[in-house]
């Protein structure tokens, strides 16, 4: 079966204003108990804001690197899912459902992405 990545974006400079309603955690739980017992999850996670992180850029033969906040940058990735699924509707179905736990008022996205199984990196 197929795996797909869902990367969970959210606007880092928001992120502190986001204020969880009262069933906000049951949902989130629930969710995850059933995504869990369908085999479909394989990991997720958060993920610590720009300001700890890294980015490394390869270019011109070097690589540099720029530690956070990434500032320039409105909206990050702010988790991941990894799940495992018989087509690219059933990721889509779970990842709307993961999204609409969320209160209203928040901004959150996600970018879901098929795992590329068949193809092997191109030799040095």
């Amino acid at each position: 079966m197929p795996r797909f990545l869902s990367l969970i974006r959210i606007d880092e400079q928001q992120a502190s204003e986001f204020r969880s309603d009262p069933g906000f955690e049951e949902r989130m739980g629930a969710l995850f108990e059933e995504i869990t017992k369908a085999g479909v999850m394989l990991d997720t996670a958060g993920l610590l804001p720009t300001k700890e992180g890294t980015r490394l850029l390869w270019d011109g033969g070097k690589v540099t690197c720029t530690d956070g906040p990434f500032t320039e940058t409105k909206e990050v990735v702010g988790g991941y899912a990894l799940l495992q699924c018989k087509d690219k509707a059933e990721a889509v179905e779970w990842t709307r459902r993961f999204l609409e736990t969320h209160p209203a008022h928040w901004h959150v996205g996600a970018e879901l992405r098929q795992i590329d199984e068949g193809s092997t990196p191109p030799e040095a």
